[in-house]
This record gives structure tokens, sequence and C-alpha cells, in this order.
């Protein structure tokens, strides 16, 4: 057994679980609110997903330290060797409006490196796998990404992106904008080749990307902050400085078209 494989298995079986309870919920009404501060919603189901993964998670890892989206910020897991990173409910606007397109994201850290991943949409019955030493999968069958040039590329990003202030020329290459409300999925699309890349010049909240970015880079994707540096995990702000997700080719034209 490869290294991290004992903790891609406990990651797999709790993104199943998460499933199971999101299903419960799902196009059911559930209880949602606005967090405010520009958080965005929250629904009876993040937080029962949130409890299960936690209570699972660390039940089985109890020197792991925890970050996710719907848990106070707990400053120990700083100090801890490896950290759970989580997303109950990637997607939650989705989820609430009946979408299938919502993901459970959830990633171990080791340091500041992400060493296991799990991407799971329950609906679609799609489960993306990494570990750090092996292959990226998909329903346990290997996925790569494609590496076209900029012109015509099918890239996952936002409606903003096309702002003139952004590209170094004053105007967006002419590749083609699309749009998925899960960001951890935007990746794994990437990572599949099912898209081409996955483009935000916004900070990223790293429960968000923990997994996806294992997931691109091990699929063979180049994957890095909108700068082109190496993304950092676990850190005290918990965000990364954009992303730029693509193949080597697409990657550094993405990289040199930006302002």
């Amino acid at each position: 057994m490869r290294a991290h494989d004992d903790d891609l298995d406990l990651l797999t079986r709790a993104a199943r679980q998460a499933g199971r309870i999101a299903m419960g919920f799902w196009r059911r009404d559930p209880v949602a609110w606005d967090k405010g501060g520009g958080a965005g919603p929250v629904t009876e189901a993040d937080l029962a997903v949130n409890d299960a993964m936690l209570s699972l998670l660390t039940g089985e890892r109890p020197d792991y330290g925890w970050l996710s989206e719907e848990s106070e910020a707990d400053p120990a897991r700083l100090d801890a060797q490896r950290c759970f990173i989580v997303d109950p409910i990637d997607g939650t606007r989705a989820f609430i409006d009946g979408q299938d397109g919502f993901s459970h994201s959830l990633a171990v850290a080791d340091g500041s490196r992400i060493i296991a991943a799990v991407v799971h949409l329950p609906v679609l019955d799609l489960t993306y796998t990494a570990t750090a030493d092996g292959p990226a999968l998909l329903n346990g069958k290997p996925i790569a990404p494609t590496d076209p040039d900029i012109d015509g590329a099918g890239v996952l990003t936002y409606r903003a992106i096309s702002d003139a202030q952004y590209w170094r020329s004053g105007v967006m290459p002419p590749f083609k904008r699309e749009f998925r409300s899960s960001l951890a999925w935007r990746l794994s699309l990437a990572a599949e080749g099912r898209f081409d890349a996955a483009l935000s010049l916004r900070a990223a909240w790293e429960w968000d990307i923990a997994a996806g970015s294992l997931i691109a880079e091990r699929a063979g994707a180049r994957v890095t902050d909108r700068r082109g540096k190496p993304m950092q995990f676990n850190s005290p702000r918990a965000q990364v400085d954009g992303l730029i997700v693509a193949g080597p080719n697409l990657h550094g034209q993405l990289l040199a078209a930006l302002a």
C-alpha cells in the first residue's frame, strides 16, 4: 500500500457518508440563511455534513488538525503536522437551487502540501481521487488534462474575468468562458480534460481548492496561484492568491496574458 492510501481510504468513506447525508436534504427545501460579511449562504445540510465529517475524520485521526468552511477557526491546526481541509458542501448555491453540480471536497495536508484528496459529487456519482504519490482517478480510472493553445480554449471561470484591467493587452484572450458553482469541481473538470483550464484571480479559500489542486496536479496539469507560484496550504489566512490550473502550455499562455 502506498504511503497515503490509508488517508485516501478514510477521506473516501467520509465523502460517501457526506453524499448520503446531503441527498437527504437535496430538493427538500433545506433551511438556509446567509452567513453575512460576504461569506454567502449556508444550509442545515452543510452543518449536518460538517458534523459527520468532523466526527468520523478526527475520530480516526485525533492528532490531525481541522480546517473547514463550517467550523470555527481552530489555531491548533497550525501546530499539527497533518491537517484535514474540507468543504462540507462546495457549491451551496447550486445545492439550494436543486442543481446537481455541488460537491464534497476533502483533503489532508502534510505541512503545507496536500497528500490525499477526494472530490465527490453524489448526484452525478462522480468521485475524483488522488494521493501525492499516486495517479489522479475518476471513479477508479486515470484522468489527464488537455493542453491546447489559449485561443478557443474552454476555461472555467467567472464573468468578471473579462474586465480589461486583468489582461496585459487590455483585452481578454479569445478563450471560451464557462462556469460551474463548485470550485472544487472546476479544478477536477480541468484535471479530467472536460474543460481546458480553471482560472480565478480572486483569493480562494483553501477548503475550496485543496482537494482539487492535488487531483489536477497528479493528473498532469500545472497548478499555481495567479502569479505562477506554488500553492501553500494550512496557512494562517487559509487562502491562496487565486489560481491557474491547466496543461503546461496553456498555463504558460494564461500566465503570460495576465496583467
